[in-house]
Formats: structure tokens, sequence, C-alpha cells
């Protein structure tokens, strides 16, 4: 069950957190992976060694998602180098939060560039590849608070909500050539950014959350698995919470 051998799936910002998580569950099933990152080399490289000894074929390449001739030239050499992918993951984000009175307009624009035009420019380069073979999966990786909004996130909760609108655009566009969009909401996931929290705004966010504890990267990565493979074949433009019941 969701058997990904043979297969290839591209994953932005995989060389640490839940794209990572996500690349090596995929790698776990057979899939071949090519993976995006920007700035993160060590890590890169850590990556994809780790995947390689999986006994699949990976590549990192440095590629800033936001900038739509480098994200296309990106795209174009992973069909060079793999022949096809059949899968995109658009997880790459950042975070610059703060509250909206201190918010410049240049945080605003680099969460929106990266998070939500870096989705953009991913989707479009693979568009017609899918729409021709008429097959494909493009699975973003969205946040509840894309659904709830949060305080001292506008920038972030702008652009995880447009992201659940390029979803079921997108879906609705592509749903009769076979090809399916979905996104995933993660709620509150330890990662590197949650590790970085106060013990106390850590237990403030615990406090909403019904299941009380944090989800962990893997819960991420199981629901992509099913939502790549076969037997989601007929899920589309759905959005995912993986919140431990936070946003319900």
């Amino acid at each position: 069950m969701f058997e990904l051998t043979g297969k290839t799936a591209v994953i932005t910002g995989a060389s640490r957190g839940i794209g990572k998580a996500i690349a090596v569950k995929f790698a776990s099933q057979g899939a071949n992976i090519a993976f995006l990152h920007y700035m993160d080399e060590e890590n890169a490289v850590a990556t994809e060694k780790e995947l390689n000894e999986m006994g699949i074929k990976a590549k990192g390449y440095e590629c800033n998602v936001a900038d739509f001739e480098a994200s296309k030239a990106a795209v174009e050499q992973i069909l060079e180098d793999f022949g096809e992918f059949h899968i995109l993951v658009n997880n790459a984000g950042i975070t610059r939060d703060m509250l909206l009175l201190k918010m410049g307009e240049s945080d605003f624009d680099a969460v929106i560039s990266v998070n939500l035009k870096g989705a953009f420019n991913m989707s479009k380069h693979v568009y017609q590849h899918f729409m021709k073979k008429r097959r494909g999966r493009i699975i973003n990786i969205s946040s509840i608070v894309g659904l709830t909004g949060n305080a001292g996130q506008v920038n972030y909760s702008s652009a995880k909500a447009g992201m659940i609108g390029m979803t079921k655009s997108i879906a609705k566009e592509l749903g009769s050539r076979n090809v399916t969009v979905n996104a995933i909401a993660p709620g509150f996931i330890k990662t590197d950014m949650t590790d970085k929290m106060t013990e106390k705004a850590r237990e403030a966010a615990l406090e909403a959350v019904p299941m009380k504890r944090m989800g962990q990267v893997e819960d991420i990565a199981n629901t992509a698995l099913f939502l790549a493979s076969d037997e989601a074949s007929y899920i589309t433009g759905e959005v995912i919470r993986i919140d431990g019941g936070l946003a319900m």
C-alpha cells in the first residue's frame, strides 16, 4: 500500500524539517527524489547522501523558488536528470513573524514571494508536463493559520490562505487530466522553528491543542505519502488539517 516505486517526486525546501521528512518517507516507498533547497548546503549534502543510501536516486538542487526563471531552470534540469517526474510537493517556506504595526513591506513581500509565489512558480513549471502525461500529484504544504489567521503572522497567514485558493483552482483546471491537487494544513508541529520557542510560549500553544501534544514531521509525511499514492486517486481540491484538533 502507498507504493511509489518507479515514480519521481520533486520536493521544495527538503534539506530539513517537514520537507526532508516527506522526502525520506517517499524514498522508503521506492520513489526517486529531486529536492530543492536554498542557502542550506550542509544539510542538503547530508540529505542527498542519506536518501541515496536508501537505494533510490536522489539529487539536491539549490534554487530560490521565489525566482521564476531559476525555478523554471531547476525543473528543466530535473527533467533532464530524471527523465520525468510524477509528484510535486510545494513545501518551501519562511517566516518573518511580528505584529502588523511593526511589519515592514519587505517582511510581507519576502514571505509572500517564497511561500505563495514559489508554489505558483513550481506549479506553473510542472503544469504542462503533468497535463501532457495525463497524470500527476501536486501537494501543497499550507498551514492551519491559512484557515484561522494568527496574530503576528499577517504575511504567513496570507500566503498560506493563498495556497489553499491556489490548490482548489489548479485542482479544477487539471482534474480532467487525472492530476490531483491537494493541500495539507499542519498545526503545531515539532520542528527547528518550534524548538526555538520559549517554554512559556510552547505551553500556551499546547494548551490550545485538544490532543495536548505537538505533532511530528512524520505525521505530515504520512499524509503526503497517502496523497501521492494511487490510493488517493479520487481526492482533489482537498485541505487536510494535521493539527491535533486545534482548528476544528
